[in-house]
């Protein structure tokens, strides 16, 4: 893997070299835009509004629309004068409780490695991060835009985990909530009792993008037949829960969860059952 960008982590008088590599990846199907009689791809030309003429790239500027259909037009030296200082560094400005962010306000994560000369550093923060709960907030800037980021320790790795600025996050202002909604003891005692018997431990490998693995199955399907429509299967949606018969639905809900669990083991069961024969295959290699 080939880290993004380097520089370091500062905090105090400490500097951690490190490099930048993502954690994620996005595991999108592409597609183009065809003509629908031929297959011909469709290519995009770059008009002017005012008399349909196609623009060179050398003659197309940038301008902010300040009111309708009035530009004002930003040149490259007025990027430049608000550019903030690159300097190459994660500066961390204060270290905080990880319990006291908002998961809305983190957006990206990035694996932090440790350059020549700054693996015992690196270590330290880590593992301080860990004892003490904490997170460090930082500002860094990288490809010419300044972010707000927490640095976060993840096992043996310490992540840098982009967040959203204050102003960038919005409230449910204007959203019909449920406020001061009459909730029965019956139906917060069975709600609770169906999350019980859902409940298990966190294990991301048993989930995976349906309906991009649907999607590419179809596709492949496609070309083996020439480009034939496939037969249509349709499912219906699943039907609103009405409030009248909620406790009537929870009811139900619980003998499936039921059934299944008897079934094909609890949830609780079949983690264990996994974590044990781990084990096993452990022992046998």
């Amino acid at each position: 893997m080939r880290a993004i960008w380097k520089g370091s982590i500062s905090f105090g008088l400490v500097n951690i070299p490190i490099g930048l590599y993502p954690a994620t990846r996005r595991e999108d199907v592409s597609f183009r835009q065809l003509r629908a009689e031929d297959l011909s791809p469709i290519r995009y030309k770059r008009v002017a509004e005012e008399d349909g003429e196609e623009v060179p790239w050398e003659k197309i500027v940038k301008g902010y629309e300040y009111e309708k259909g009035q530009f004002v037009l930003v040149t490259d030296e007025d990027f430049e004068k608000a550019m903030p200082e690159a300097t190459q560094s994660i500066d961390i400005v204060e270290f905080v409780d990880l319990a006291e962010i908002d998961p809305m306000f983190f957006d990206k994560p990035y694996y932090l490695e440790p350059q020549k000369g700054g693996k015992k550093a690196y270590a330290l923060l880590r593992e301080t991060l860990k004892e003490t709960g904490k997170v460090g907030i930082a500002k860094v800037v990288i490809k010419t835009r300044q972010h707000l980021a927490a640095v976060k320790p993840k096992d043996d790795a310490l992540v840098l985990e982009l967040m959203h600025f204050p102003d960038e996050v919005l409230e449910p202002a204007g959203l019909d909530l449920p406020r001061q909604e009459k909730l029965g003891k019956k139906e917060m005692d069975m709600a609770k009792s169906l999350v019980q018997s859902m409940s298990g431990e966190w294990e991301p490998s048993g989930f995976k993008d349906e309906y991009r693995d649907k999607l590419i199955e179809l596709i492949e399907e496609k070309v083996k037949r020439g480009g034939k429509e496939l037969p249509t299967a349709r499912t219906k949606p699943k039907a609103a829960t009405n409030v009248v018969d909620l406790v009537a639905v929870l009811q139900k809900s619980l003998a499936e969860t039921k059934k299944k669990g008897s079934a094909n083991g609890s949830p609780k069961a079949s983690h264990a059952h996994r974590k044990k024969h781990k084990k096993e295959l452990k022992k046998a290699a």
